[in-house]
């Protein structure tokens, strides 16, 4: 590595994590403005147990959210000064190529990809899962609460021949009511049960079933049994009833296709919003590349107006990518729609457009 490269990356990581550090605390105390009412409602709720249960949480997520804005700043800012002060003139002076010039760029993008990576995969479900934990105990009202806690009108097929139903089930209490359970062969049914109340105990991962009724059906006559009280085993848990989206943010890659798995052997009809969230956490990272090609290409020439007019315009391209991210992941979320394509479309088009202008400042 060249000396030129050396001081080219130095300033593209200092310029990146200074951009990084300016922009995490002002959504600290915009977030601070939006729930201090929150906080002071918890007359038990100690500074250090905010700053260590949510605050460390939060800026985990946010920094990792932030890190494509940050860099796409950050390249803008310093390759402007670096412009403004004529040193980009000196490099294309000792015929160095904008492509060669490019390189120590897209070896800072490399390690901010890797980070955000990482980050994305592992690190930050982990970290929104304690978030979340801490805004739905303090935070949040207590409808806001409760959304994830019933579950009304479930379906379920564990298997290709057992089906469930549950009319209205409490993941906090581990109950529910109106629960039925159908086995098939093939399209004839061979028994079903049903039970007016279901518990689940996580102790031994068992089901209780209170005023149960089993019906069992032979080729010539059927058999019904009946009773208060019984224990069995179901093929899931009170975690496989809840398929919300806000979930996925909180499981490990791992899991999270584990998840998306299972639930498609089970039937499970709209699985993109997963799908989404887990594309999501490779194709943002990713988008650095393209970011930094688009700042450099913008800020390579001396422009009038000089660093403002390069901030203002790579400021507005920004906002209209993220825009243009969350249009996508609503549409890609969709059931029946290709959710892959939606998430990385807005890379294609960037990618296009960084694409376009990489060639336009190489000539």
């Amino acid at each position: 590595m060249k000396i030129i490269d050396k001081y080219i990356l130095k300033r593209y990581l200092v310029t990146f994590l200074f951009t990084l550090l300016i922009l995490i605390p002002i959504a600290i105390a915009i977030d601070i403005a939006e729930k201090i009412d929150n906080f002071l409602e918890h007359v038990d709720l100690g500074f250090y147990q905010i700053i260590d249960e949510y605050y460390i949480n939060f800026v985990i997520y946010y920094a990792n959210t932030f890190m494509p804005l940050a860099l796409f700043i950050a390249v803008i800012l310093f390759t402007s000064k670096l412009s403004n002060n004529t040193e980009i003139i000196a490099i294309t002076n000792a015929k160095v190529s904008f492509t060669r010039f490019l390189y120590p760029y897209f070896l800072g993008a490399t390690l901010v990809t890797v980070v955000s990576l990482l980050m994305n995969h592992f690190v930050v479900p982990n970290s929104s899962k304690e978030r979340k934990k801490f805004e739905n105990t303090y935070v949040r009202n207590k409808w806001q609460a409760n959304e994830l806690k019933y579950v009304k009108e479930f379906s379920l097929q564990l298997t290709d021949s057992t089906y469930i139903f549950i009319r209205n089930f409490n993941t906090e209490t581990n109950s529910g009511y109106d629960f039925t359970s159908e086995v098939y062969d093939g399209l004839k049914l061979k028994s079903k049960l049903v039970a007016d109340n279901i518990r689940f105990k996580p102790k031994d991962s068992t089901f209780t079933l209170l005023n149960w009724k089993k019906r069992q059906i032979y080729e010539n006559r059927d058999s019904i049994f009946s009773g208060n009280k019984i224990d069995t085993v179901f093929n899931f848990t009170p975690k496989d009833l809840i398929y919300k989206s806000a979930l996925a943010q909180e499981m490990p890659s791992n899991e999270l296709l584990t998840f998306i798995d299972i639930s498609k052997k089970r039937g499970v009809k709209n699985l993109n919003a997963y799908l989404v969230e887990f594309y999501k956490r490779t194709s943002l990272p990713l988008a650095s590349y393209i970011l930094t090609i688009i700042a450099v290409a913008l800020a390579f020439r001396k422009r009038r107006g000089g660093t403002g007019v390069n901030l203002a315009l790579g400021i507005g391209i920004m906002f209209f990518y993220v825009f243009l991210m969350k249009i996508s992941e609503v549409l890609g979320a969709v059931a029946g729609v290709n959710s892959l394509l939606y998430v990385w479309l807005p890379n294609i088009f960037f990618g296009c457009l960084a694409i376009y202008l990489y060639n336009n400042a190489r000539k």
